[in-house]
């Protein structure tokens, strides 16, 4: 599996969580007409009630398919994980793709004097080797 493969539960979680932002944009201009909506192409403001409430049916549907996604990849992911014969290389490739944390977290998590440095680069060693 390439780191690729790895980072993405990490970015269905970002594209979750913009989706999210997104939702509470339109149900915060459905009280208020004047609100602003990022991503929208060219207007940036709806005034039409029923637009709003179709693109907040589609916007919870897209969180609720990318969600579906997310587990789908956990679980993926866990199954890879869970067959790596090191439990040094688990523990790192599950707090950094699974927890989602940063290499210098990944390295205060495990503890034993690891470094961000040493710590990614078992992960981009073990990768390169399968």
């Amino acid at each position: 599996m390439t780191k690729k493969e790895l980072s993405q539960l990490y970015w269905l979680k970002r594209e979750i969580e913009r989706e999210r932002q997104r939702l509470e944009e339109l149900r915060a201009a459905a009280t208020d007409t004047s609100a602003q909506i990022s991503g929208l192409p060219g207007i940036g403001c709806i005034s039409d009630k029923t637009a709003i409430a179709a693109s907040i049916a589609d916007t919870e549907a897209i969180i609720r398919a990318k969600t579906e996604l997310a587990v789908v990849e956990y679980n993926r992911l866990n199954r890879y994980i869970a067959q790596i014969p090191d439990s040094l290389v688990r523990q790192a490739i599950s707090l950094r793709f699974v927890d989602g944390l940063s290499w210098w977290d990944v390295a205060d998590k495990m503890g034993g004097n690891n470094t961000a440095d040493s710590v990614r680069m078992m992960v981009d060693r073990f990768v390169k080797q399968n």
